[in-house]
């Protein structure tokens, strides 16, 4: 079987680049987010992994989505009839009304102020409208929770795990964390077993938000109104004092918890606790996973603040004197 991988350089593009080479798949993975047209020739089925990654989401910005037509056309050109899209479970959105758990029947209602979900959740309905046009096209969307490692480089996987559990507020939601290494075998067995429709990616279970607190080694709650927690969040990151970004705030606010049912009926089983993933992927400090231009606006934020310091200590210091004299 021959597989176009996207997003192969990625930690998790290389853990299911493994997995598929060790089952005997002739695995190509192109250099760009997005094949050549003429790397799809011969080509069995399509592994999309880099429509799930926000930080290549991200890098492609508004032309995100018409450079997924383009692929759709390739896709149509060529004859390849299998899909197996990379989406995310923050689709469903971060909503106090949200059942728990939510199945893969669940509407999708990406949160307003966070545009990669939405933006997910438009791939995947131009991944659909594709299949739709022709009977013999098949499709494996799978819905991952937070998928982190040790070794995982997501940013917004890392700021989102690194601000569960920290809330100034009366308690902090649920969460699940899905190890990289399982979300590699979703797509193994996504590819190797032929799956068909949408799959969520979760551990057995979820954890509650003061187990997730007590993880992350932080102190007692203190007990604020959400309006003021809100604040300090958003100033925290603001200030580069903080791991979340306002956009995220909704994800740690209220429940988006997922069954995986259905994947596991199809022979998919999570190895890794959503405990022991939390504290492998968030053994580095958030400070350590901001971007270049994010440690660039720190450095330019620490200079402006020595500086205001100084002028205040001059002022006062002349004041001082004035005062002695």
């Amino acid at each position: 079987m021959k597989v176009l991988l996207t997003g192969a350089g990625t930690r998790l593009g290389r853990r299911v680049a493994a997995r598929l080479a060790a089952r005997g798949s002739v695995v190509v993975a192109p250099v760009g987010v997005l094949p050549a047209l003429e790397e799809l020739r011969d080509v069995d089925v399509v592994v999309h992994l880099s429509a799930g990654d926000h930080d290549a989401l991200a890098a492609r910005g508004a032309n995100a989505l018409t450079g997924l037509s383009g692929f759709l056309e390739g896709l149509t050109k060529f004859g390849v009839e299998r899909l197996v899209l990379l989406s995310s479970a923050m689709v469903y959105g971060a909503w106090p009304n949200n059942p728990v758990p939510l199945t893969e029947d669940s509407p999708l209602r990406p949160d307003a102020s966070f545009v990669f979900a939405h933006q997910l959740a438009q791939v995947e309905g131009l991944v659909d409208r594709w299949r739709c046009e022709d009977s013999l096209r098949r499709v494996a969307v799978l819905r991952p929770v937070l998928a982190l490692s040790e070794d995982s480089d997501s940013s917004v996987v890392r700021a989102l795990a690194a601000g569960m559990g920290h809330r100034y507020a009366e308690d902090d939601a649920p969460a699940q964390f899905l190890h990289l290494d399982d979300l590699a075998s979703a797509v193994e067995v996504a590819v190797c077993e032929e799956l068909e429709g949408v799959y969520n990616v979760a551990p057995d279970g979820w954890v509650t938000g003061e187990r997730v607190r007590a993880l992350s080694g932080q102190g007692p709650r203190l007990k604020v109104p959400d309006r003021i927690s809100d604040l300090i969040a958003n100033l925290s990151w603001r200030f580069q004092r903080g791991p979340l970004p306002p956009g995220l705030v909704p994800y740690v606010r209220h429940p988006w918890l997922v069954s995986n049912d259905r994947l596991k009926q199809a022979g998919w089983n999570p190895t890794v606790t959503n405990e022991q993933t939390y504290v492998e992927g968030t053994e580095a400090r958030w400070w350590t996973m901001l971007t270049p231009k994010r440690k660039q606006e720190l450095a330019l934020g620490g200079m402006v603040a020595v500086l205001l310091g100084a002028i205040l200590a001059t002022v006062v210091g002349v004041r001082r004197n004035r005062r002695a004299g």
